[in-house]
């Protein structure tokens, strides 16, 4: 079995401001290595938006009937001149069973361009990355990084997820309906205020999970990495530096999805025209048209900022973990 060598990093000191050498560093190896990590990032992004687009076909496929039956009881509903309003619980429950695929699909388009730039921190100001040896080491993190997200993302949400249910059956009924608890106790308020609680307890896990990756790509063990990140984190100096540079990620990815959603818009009709002629069902269209923007603007804002975030966050966890490296 073949062991993933250790490379010494050869970053540039800090100039007494912690967060801006970081950010030197992180654009020093974009620049440095722009061909490799452009070349990555477009095929990633490329096979992802692909597959997304066939996983997406399937899934509308699966669904027809129920696409069917919306169109037949409009046109009935028409034929009695009553206004017809389509109940969408069972595309919900379609999009419940097949979102472990799609986030299936952006962990390891994720994991593919952590592993790329982890390896790319790894070189420094060194050569660039290319050939064979590259590759093979790239992919030989490919699971350990994949498998990070997953546990992650278990970690993260399984809280939030069972605060929420739980919230619903005892608090989420109609007035006029018997609860379990009563109204205006300290048990019911307590109870629906869980899942706020919960949420908040999802993002400290999430912050103090964040460099995980980046340790699986560097070369350990997935639960291994998860400790590392846990341990980095929670210090005086990781937490801050830690939440410095993933806010303002965090607010410049939301911002970039927002304005290519935006700009996406004038697909919408133009997708639902093309597909309501070529189909005659109005709702498929309708549903995909609605779908269009958002795979567009995911796409467009993950080939923009995940090389960018996968990298910071790797410069990031090799600073914290050098003993040498004064916060």
């Amino acid at each position: 079995m073949t062991r993933t060598t250790q490379h010494d990093r050869t970053l540039p000191p800090t100039n007494g401001s912690p967060q801006r050498g970081v950010t030197a560093t992180t654009f020093a190896v974009l620049r440095r290595h722009r061909r490799t990590l452009g070349g990555a990032t477009i095929r990633v992004v490329g096979l992802s938006g692909l597959a997304a687009l066939l996983m997406t076909t399937a899934i509308f496929a699966l669904a027809w009937p129920v696409f069917t039956r919306m169109r037949n009881q409009r046109i009935w509903y028409h034929y009695l001149e009553d206004p017809y309003l389509h109940d969408p619980t069972y595309l919900v429950r379609v999009t419940l069973w097949t979102l472990p695929l799609f986030l299936l699909l952006l962990g390891t388009a994720g994991a593919a361009l952590q592993a790329v730039c982890s390896r790319a921190v790894a070189a420094g100001a060194g050569e660039p990355l290319e050939g064979d040896p590259a590759r093979a080491a790239v992919s030989a993190r490919l699971r350990p990084v994949l498998v990070v997200y997953a546990l992650r993302g278990l970690i993260v949400w399984t809280l939030p997820l069972l605060a929420g249910v739980v919230a619903h059956r005892l608090t989420g009924y109609q007035l006029d309906t018997p609860l379990p608890l009563e109204r205006g106790s300290w048990a019911y308020t307590l109870v629906k205020a869980s899942p706020v609680g919960a949420g908040f307890a999802a993002v400290l896990l999430r912050l103090a999970l964040t460099l995980a990756p980046a340790a699986a790509a560097d070369g350990l063990g997935a639960r291994a990495a998860l400790r590392r990140s846990w341990s980095l984190t929670w210090t005086r100096a990781g937490a801050a530096r830690v939440l410095a540079l993933a806010l303002p990620l965090t607010a410049l990815a939301a911002g970039t999805l927002r304005l290519v959603v935006q700009l996406a818009l004038p697909l919408r009709p133009l997708v639902r025209d093309l597909l309501e002629q070529a189909t005659g069902n109005f709702f498929a269209a309708y549903y995909a048209g609605i779908l269009t923007p958002v795979l567009v603007g995911i796409l467009v804002t993950a080939a923009v900022l995940c090389p960018l975030s996968c990298t910071a966050f790797a410069v990031l966890h090799d600073r914290l973990r050098s003993p040498g490296t004064t916060p």
